[in-house]
C-alpha cells in the first residue's frame, strides 16, 4: 500500500463518493443507458464502435424496455444504493467522529445521478477529501476502471485544479464483513431446502460475465470473484454448510466471446443430471437491479423449471441486510485509519494492451498518492 496520513487531525470535510454503473429508473431512461454501455470501450471493444455499437443498443431498447417492466418499470439500484450510504454515514459518525460528519454521494456510469452530478456536488459542499469508493467488489478494468477513467475526465473538467484531494477504495471482495453478508445470505436459502436434499444441493455463485478479450488482457475480476467465492465457501463451511458449488457467469451480451459457463447452461445442465433443486447467489452484485430481479428470479427460474428443477432458490441480494451496512462502514473506516492508503494492485497495469485513458487515469491516481504522501510529511 502506499499511505498518504495526513498531518495532524484529519481533513475537516469528507465526502465518500459512492460509483457504480447506474441503471435506468424509467422506460425512458433505457435507450440513452444501453447508448452509453455500448459507447463504452472499457466494457466491451466492437470493430466500429460508434456504428455497431450504437446498432446494437438501439436493437436491444424494446427487448430491455419490456424486462424492466417485469421488475417494476425501472431499475432499484439507486434506491438500494442511498439505502446503503445513508445506514453506512450514520455507522460512520458514531465510529469515526473526527472526520465527520460524513457526507455520501452517488456518482453513477450510465444514467443519473451522473459522476459529473456528484463530484459537482462535493465541490459546492466543500468537501476537502474524497474517498472514490466503487460499489464493484472485484475489480475489472470494464467496471471500476471505467468508473475511474470516467472519474478523472471530471476531475479534469470540473477541478483542474486539485481542490479535492482523492484517495480509492477500489476493491474489497474478500473483506471479512462481506464475505459474511453473503454467508447470511446462503444459509437462509440452504435452510428452506428440503431435508433430504439440504447437503447436496448445488450452489451456484453467477457473477457478470466479460468479454474473453478483457480477461485475455490479464483483468484481475476472474480471479478476484473466485476469491470472493472461496472466502464465502470457507466461512459456510465453518457454519456447517457443505454444499458443493461451482462459479457461473451471466448477462452475455453482443457478438463477441464471453466468459463461461454461462449460468443458465449451467442449471439446465444439472436439471438434466437429475438435481431437483438449485440456489443461485449472485456473487458479484451488492443490489438488487436487472440481472438478479429478471435474469435470474425470472429468466434463469422459468430454465430451472423447464429443466425439472422443482425448489429453485436464490439467494437475495445484500440490499440493506444490517451486517453489510456495517461492513462499508468499516471499509472507509479502516481506509481513514490507514491513512487513506492506494492500493498497490490499482496501480499495476495488465499485462495485456491498455487504453490511454486507464494510462492517464492510472497516473492520476498515482499523484494523488504522492500528493496524500507529501501532506503526511513523506510518513
Amino acid at each position: 500500500m502506499l499511505a498518504g496520513r495526513m498531518a495532524g487531525a484529519q481533513p475537516r470535510r469528507l465526502g465518500i463518493l459512492m460509483m457504480n454503473m447506474g441503471g435506468p429508473k424509467t422506460q425512458e431512461d433505457v435507450a440513452p443507458f444501453l447508448s452509453n454501455i455500448f459507447r463504452d470501450t472499457d466494457i466491451i471493444k466492437l470493430p466500429l464502435q460508434g456504428v455497431l455499437g450504437q446498432l446494437i443498443a438501439r436493437r436491444r431498447v424494446d427487448k430491455v424496455r419490456r424486462q424492466y417492466m417485469q421488475i417494476g418499470g425501472g431499475s432499484p439500484i439507486e434506491k438500494w444504493t442511498r439505502l446503503q450510504g445513508d445506514g453506512m454515514v450514520r455507522a460512520l459518525d458514531r465510529a469515526s467522529p473526527a472526520t465527520g460528519p460524513h457526507r455520501y454521494y452517488v456518482g453513477f456510469r450510465y444514467t443519473r445521478p451522473s459522476m459529473e452530478h456528484a463530484v459537482a456536488a462535493m465541490l459546492r459542499d466543500g468537501i476537502e477529501h474524497a474517498v472514490a469508493f466503487t460499489q464493484y467488489q472485484q475489480f475489472s478494468g470494464a467496471t471500476t476502471g471505467s468508473n475511474l477513467n470516467e472519474l478523472f475526465r471530471v476531475q479534469q473538467r470540473l477541478d483542474p485544479g486539485g481542490r479535492l484531494r482523492w484517495s480509492f477504495i477500489d476493491r474489497w471482495g474478500t473483506h471479512p464483513g462481506l464475505v459474511g453478508a453473503f454467508a447470511d445470505r446462503v444459509e437462509a436459502q440452504v435452510a428452506r431446502l428440503a431435508e433430504g436434499v439440504r447437503g447436496t444441493t448445488p450452489i451456484l455463485f453467477s457473477a457478470h460475465s466479460l468479454p474473453l478479450s478483457t480477461v485475455d488482457r490479464g483483468d484481475p475480476y476472474v480471479a478476484e470473484v473466485g476469491g470472493t467465492v472461496a472466502y464465502v465457501v470457507a466461512e459456510l463451511r465453518r457454519r456447517g454448510v457443505a454444499n458443493p458449488y461451482r462459479l457461473t457467469w451471466q448477462s452475455a451480451v453482443g457478438p463477441v466471446r464471453w466468459l463461461g459457463p454461462q449460468t443458465d447452461a449451467a442449471i439446465k445442465k444439472y436439471g438434466a443430471a437429475g438435481y431437483t433443486s438449485l440456489i443461485v447467489v449472485p456473487i458479484a452484485f451488492t443490489s438488487d437491479h436487472i440481472e438478479t430481479l429478471f435474469e435470474l428470479d425470472i429468466e434463469c427460474r422459468e430454465v430451472a423449471h423447464a429443466a425439472g428443477i422443482t425448489q429453485f432458490l436464490r439467494a437475495e441480494a445484500l440490499n440493506a441486510h444490517p451486517p453489510f451496512i456495517d461492513a462499508l462502514a468499516a471499509l472507509v473506516k479502516e481506509h481513514i485509519d490507514a491513512g487513506f492508503p492506494t492500493s498497490t494492485q490499482l496501480l499495476l497495469p495488465d499485462p495485456g494492451a491498455e487504453s490511454r485513458d486507464t494510462l492517464q487515469t492510472r497516473q492520476w491516481i498515482a499523484d494523488q498518492a504522492r500528493r496524500l504522501a507529501g501532506d503526511s510529511g513523506g510518513q
